[in-house]
């Protein structure tokens, strides 16, 4: 059985989420991504200026007149959510932890999705992958998904992206839309990236926190590494420390999003300071003028 606060959780982030999705998000989730191709729709008689590679022989011999086959776009899409569920997002200064923001984004995603009429899948993991729920359509299902994000234990606490985009790039076997949500702080998951890349639809949705890159001035701090527990001692009061530690996360930062954009990977920079509904809407609406 689910514990209650477990399913009023689930109620409570669906209003929240539809909500969003019915009054931000109309028609930017569905503008933003393409089908998967065109599907016949009808025959009808050819007209002039017509392409003629689109007639229909076996219409056209049996009513003795030229037909055309028409197309519409096949909409249904697959999106993948995977979702970095490792102990750095146990980490925020703000109102929520990374970890909370990314259970919403899912949620958010999720119902967009489904507004769409698209399949759902779910993959959760740690170093290792520890929940994977195959794409299906319908509110029922996108419920359910929610229900594993909230109800979810996580057995490690290190993170392994190749690991999940190489299990990924077994099980899914036709192209997907998939949203990696993770704070990124992981290496050596590029050539597992690019591999992914070249059959699927990428995007990496990064979660950050500000003081994961603007330290306090408030003199010595013990700071600890979530994932591996390792500690070090530095003075915040000093200016010249400060500074050298934002510069370090700015590379890290420059340095992932140029790897993945040679993956051609789309990047959405989520800071947990701002709401996120901006840079999401921000994203659709710059891939609808790209495509």
């Amino acid at each position: 059985m689910i514990p209650k606060e477990i399913l009023d959780k689930v109620r409570l982030i669906e209003i929240h989420t539809r909500s969003m999705v019915n009054n931000l998000f109309a028609g930017e989730y569905h503008s933003a991504f393409k089908g998967r191709g065109m599907e016949f729709a009808e025959a009808r008689e050819y007209q002039p200026g017509d392409d003629v590679r689109h007639i229909d022989w076996n219409v056209t011999a049996r009513v003795g007149a030229p037909f055309i086959k028409i197309f519409d776009e096949e909409r249904e899409l697959t999106a993948v959510l995977v979702v970095d569920a490792s102990a750095s997002g146990a980490f925020g200064s703000q109102q929520q932890m990374k970890g909370e923001i990314g259970v919403e984004l899912s949620a958010l995603l999720a119902f967009s999705a489904i507004e769409n009429n698209d399949r759902v899948g779910l993959l959760i993991f740690t170093d290792e992958v520890e929940v994977f729920v195959p794409p299906k359509k319908g509110r029922k299902h996108v419920l359910r998904v929610l229900r594993e994000l909230l109800y979810f234990q996580p057995q490690g606490r290190k993170t392994s992206i190749a690991g999940a985009l190489e299990y990924l790039s077994r099980v899914l076997h036709r192209h997907s839309v998939i949203f990696v949500i993770s704070d990124f702080l992981d290496q050596g998951y590029e050539p597992a990236l690019r591999h992914l890349s070249q059959r699927h639809d990428l995007i990496a949705v990064v979660v950050s926190d500000p003081r994961e890159w603007d330290l306090p001035d408030v003199g010595f701090i013990n700071l600890q590494d979530a994932e591996t527990g390792q500690q070090v001692l530095v003075d915040s009061g000093h200016e010249g420390v400060r500074e050298f530690f934002a510069a370090e996360q700015q590379a890290i930062a420059e340095r992932r999003s140029t790897l993945l954009h040679k993956a051609g990977v789309d990047e959405i920079a989520i800071d947990l300071s701002r709401p996120y509904v901006e840079p999401l809407i921000h994203f659709f609406r710059a891939r609808m003028q790209r495509h």
